[in-house]
């Protein structure tokens, strides 16, 4: 393991291989004919209960589901961000500038529960692009390995605080989250000519995505795992609308173009596109990538990058109630949740998938997929949950 400092990018390997992907549709579900996938891991993604919400009620609820992995936002910077102050060594994880209270907590939380965390490393600091947005890419990506370094090495199952405590080991990690959307990555395209424009989020993503895996792996810690794209299932292509963004497949050429590398799997966030959609029905959209057509973003993942593992790094269905325009109802949820599960374990490609997200958020405009109610209700997803099979 190497010293904090500055970090070799030639310490890491590239592991691009050709093969074809063959992939056939059976039954209306998108299911390769291959062997499906030996050992799917099933999880949570909850950022704000895991964070600042009440762990004393949220993380018992994880064992009660039987949840093998939470995915949780390493803010690098913003409102609750590690590196909101500029530090004096960005590699060590402990410079006093760096502040990782709450995700100290997360991971040890989870650990008491058996569940293990995913870190998304999201979110740029003022002081690393000059803007209060953390959705702008930093200016120097250097900045950025260093501290992807650091917390890779805080949370490598070694590291001992302060005050004698040892933290559990973090092993997966993701770099950044919807960077295809101004969530993710703001400007979405930059001009170049009078009628000619760039994708200029995955020119900034492939920094992002390059800066994340050296800084992980330079710490030389087996199994580690990072997987970059954690793209949108939509985007309109749309340089000059209200909006813009990028659809999935275009925006992996365009990152693999401005050089994105050295990722061990590819994530992606396969919603549905309306209420009338099972997991099942592939998307009107010609550009959509869900769960029903995920065998067009294998194929195109194997043209550019070879056999890489594809992780379905957030999926779920927002119910009615709450939600009566985007909702199913509760028995659907329940019902597409185990369908949507089946689909992606006989897959041989999808290594894990993360259902979004364990309790309602607070706001009607928000995202109502939550396995309880606001009020903690349990929705018959709850149960579906813990019947998958692991």
């Amino acid at each position: 393991m190497r010293a904090p400092g500055v970090i070799d990018e030639a310490m890491l390997p590239r592991r691009l291989s050709l093969l074809a992907a063959v992939v056939l549709v059976l039954a209306g579900l998108c299911v390769p004919a291959a062997t499906a996938s030996p050992a799917l891991q099933v999880g949570i993604v909850e950022h704000a209960e895991a964070l600042t919400g009440n762990p004393d009620r949220f993380f018992p609820q994880l064992r009660t589901l039987r949840a093998q992995l939470l995915r949780v936002n390493l803010n690098w910077g913003g409102r609750i961000g590690v590196a909101r102050l500029r530090p004096g060594n960005g590699a060590d994880p402990a410079d006093p500038a760096y502040d990782w209270g709450i995700y100290d907590r997360a991971v040890l939380q989870a650990d008491r529960q058996g569940v293990r965390v995913i870190f998304s490393i999201f979110g740029t600091p003022v002081w690393a692009n000059g803007v209060g947005l953390p959705q702008v890419a930093p200016l120097k990506p250097a900045h950025l390995e260093r501290f992807a370094y650091a917390a890779a090495l805080r949370y490598s199952g070694t590291f001992r605080r302060p005050d004698g405590r040892v933290l559990p080991a973090v092993r997966h990690w993701i770099a950044w989250n919807e960077p295809n959307l101004r969530l993710g990555l703001v400007p979405q395209y930059r001009r170049v000519g009078p009628n000619r424009w760039a994708v200029q989020s995955a020119v900034d993503y492939a920094r992002i995505c390059n800066a994340i895996v050296d800084g992980v792996h330079a710490t030389g810690l087996r199994g580690e795992r990072v997987a970059c794209g954690v793209t949108a299932p939509r985007g309109n292509n749309n340089p000059r609308g209200a909006r813009p963004s990028v659809s999935p497949l275009a925006f992996l050429r365009a990152m693999k173009r401005a050089g994105a590398r050295g990722f061990d799997a590819y994530a992606h966030q396969a919603y549905y596109g309306g209420p009338s959609e099972t997991p099942s029905t592939r998307p009107g959209g010609r550009t959509a990538i869900t769960l029903a057509n995920i065998d067009a973003l294998v194929a195109e993942l194997d043209r550019l990058y070879g056999r890489k593992r594809l992780w379905i790094t957030e999926y779920g269905y927002q119910t009615s109630p709450p939600d009566p325009f985007f909702g199913v109802s509760w028995s659907l949820q329940a019902r597409y949740l185990t369908q949507a599960f089946a689909i992606a374990r006989r897959n041989p490609r999808i290594d894990m998938m993360l259902w979004f997200l364990l309790r309602d958020e607070a706001r009607l405009d928000g995202w109502q997929s939550g396995l309880v109610t606001r009020s903690g209700r349990r929705k018959p997803a709850f149960a579906a949950f813990q019947r998958l099979r692991r």
